[in-house]
């Protein structure tokens, strides 16, 4: 045997041939169909047998017993009834938001309502994702435009470009900067 190879040791060679084969192959699932949608398990069907039909009654049971004082129940009921909030609304005006400059103007306005009282951070942080998304659509549709222009030109004016010419009347000075400002 050659050096750093190991040896099975017996006992687990007698075990392999005890053992069946391997009927998939590595990365190969035993189900590739996988489950059915809609399929419940064993347990969940059982309970929803065992409490088919009774919902009204239970939940009549429940107020009763949450009327009578029970605690628990009175918790059960109150929580179904008012589910704790995952948002409530603000108020704020939030003017229209058309070009990058209007944008810089709504996160001030943010800001200052932050630092009035207005507005609590969390509620300024989710505004603020909003003017993010705002801002990104408008660099978005930027680049478009500046890629639509560009295709527009002939190969004599993306050459005369390439070689250090400019043509600000075709494509404009903001695509001509290259590297930092």
């Amino acid at each position: 045997m050659t050096q750093g190879a190991t040896e099975k040791p017996a006992a687990n060679a007698e075990l392999d041939a005890e053992r069946p084969p391997h009927l998939f192959k590595p990365g190969q699932s035993g189900n590739p169909a996988g489950k059915k949608p809609g399929t419940c398990n064993r347990a969940t069907r059982a309970l929803e047998e065992l409490l088919e039909g009774q919902g009204l009654a239970l939940t009549q049971k429940a107020v009763d017993m949450a009327l009578a004082g029970d605690t628990v129940a009175l918790k059960i009921c109150i929580d179904r009834i008012f589910p704790p909030r995952k948002d409530r609304p603000m108020t704020f005006a939030l003017p229209p938001i058309n070009t990058a400059r209007d944008a810089a103007d709504v996160m001030s306005s943010i800001m200052n309502a932050v630092a009035a009282g207005q507005l609590t951070p969390a509620d300024a942080s989710e505004l603020s994702k909003v003017v993010a998304c705002t801002v990104k659509s408008f660099e978005a549709a930027e680049f478009a435009d500046s890629l639509a222009s560009i295709d527009q030109l002939t190969d004599a004016q993306l050459l005369r470009i390439a070689a250090g010419g400019s043509a600000p009347e075709i494509i404009g000075p903001r695509l001509l900067t290259i590297g930092s400002r």
